[in-house]
């Protein structure tokens, strides 16, 4: 039955055009071609990148975050209360005043109490911004290296001037090595973030960020195994180009530098929209939907790809329109912009709530924390095939 499913899985006619068959993308007279085999690597590795990640932000980012005073701040903790604990975790973080009352005569104390406690108990689990200045800095030191390793495999290939080029010798052609380590890296990455996301911070785009993962590592393993690695490589390096800009916007928003996270956003803000809504669509798409079809009909694994690649550009959308009001706001100069996927609004006024618990004026200075200037998208992850 198991090579039953694994013949039917494998058969040429899904995913390859007809009159073509795996055979015909076996290495022979000097031609290297990418075998399916050759991705297992990427699960070690992206155990390896987690490890180098861990060593990279204990190491490497807390250090650079010390320089720029991003320090934990000291959150009072809430006392243990077996059954507050228990609505909690099972029923809600936000209890309306009439469960309050109920949980009050539980519990034997005040509704302020209990109110007090549910807000130290929320304050507990929203992550640090020294957690998230180094999950940015991680995230951007590889999105510049992978950006720069992209340029690097691209710039001198025919098909990234001439995208017809792209399909040309199709299926027979030779795999080169620079191809091989970009895509093995860019896989293992994305790999990692999908065993990291249970660790990493949660945003309110939490779902879409997991369908981007999704659709980024079966884009990226599709495109191996059938060959589309000229595809692939531009698809990969398009994305590259924005999300390094992004992340160092976040590192010099949660270190409050105001004048340099509103330039980065700026430029980051015209690469997205001509990356993502112009090239992509109107370039990257028609080369993978309109071009293919002069070579060959229409096929299972064509309409596959590209349905994974409507997906992406629907996330690009999807994130686009954030991006678009909180630069409307912030242009207009409405300073103080929510952002509906940010739990930032809560975690900024953590420290004012704790002052007030225990009698100290409310109100402070925004100094070393991030900025309520119009940029709370800072606050989150936003990516890619990518």
């Amino acid at each position: 039955m198991f090579q039953t499913l694994y013949n039917y899985f494998w058969w040429d006619r899904l995913w390859l055009p007809a009159n073509l068959t795996w055979a015909q993308l076996q290495d022979r007279d000097g031609e290297i071609h990418a075998k399916p085999s050759d991705l297992y690597i990427t699960f070690p590795l992206a155990i390896l990148l987690l490890i180098l990640r861990h060593l990279f932000e204990r190491y490497v980012a807390t250090p650079i975050a010390g320089l720029l005073n991003i320090k934990d701040k000291v959150r009072l903790k809430a006392a243990p209360n077996p059954v507050l604990e228990i609505f909690y975790s099972s029923s809600s973080k936000h209890p309306k005043q009439a469960e309050v009352e109920t949980l009050s005569k539980k519990c034997g104390c005040t509704a302020r109490q209990v109110e007090r406690w549910f807000r130290r108990r929320r304050n507990q689990d929203r992550p640090s911004l020294l957690k998230k200045f180094r999950e940015a800095s991680w995230r951007f030191t590889f999105y510049l290296l992978a950006f720069i390793a992209g340029m690097c495999v691209l710039v001198d290939k025919p098909w990234f001037y001439d995208l017809q080029k792209v399909w040309e010798g199709y299926p027979s052609q030779n795999l080169l090595p620079s191809q091989y380590w970009y895509y093995v890296l860019e896989l293992s990455f994305y790999w990692s973030l999908l065993f990291s996301v249970a660790s990493d911070v949660k945003r309110k785009d939490f779902t879409e960020q997991i369908i981007h993962h999704v659709a980024t590592i079966v884009l990226i393993t599709f495109s191996w195994f059938t060959n589309y690695i000229r595809a692939g490589t531009l698809v990969m390096a398009l994305h590259d180009s924005s999300d390094h800009l992004l992340e160092s916007a976040k590192m010099f928003n949660y270190a409050g530098w105001k004048d340099t996270c509103n330039n980065l956003f700026i430029v980051f803000s015209v690469v997205f929209f001509i990356s993502r809504l112009i090239i992509f669509p109107f370039w990257i798409l028609r080369c993978t939907i309109i071009y293919p079809l002069d070579l060959y009909p229409a096929f299972f694994g064509y309409y596959f790809f590209n349905s994974m690649m409507i997906v992406l550009q629907c996330l690009h959308m999807f994130w686009a329109y954030y991006i678009l009001r909180m630069a409307q706001k912030f242009i207009t100069g409405k300073q103080m912009v929510k952002d509906e996927r940010s739990d930032h609004d809560e975690t900024d006024n953590t420290e004012e709530e704790e002052k007030e618990e225990v009698g100290a004026p409310a109100g402070g200075s925004t100094k070393n924390g991030p900025l309520t200037n119009g940029h709370p998208v800072l606050n989150n992850n936003h990516r890619k095939v990518d």
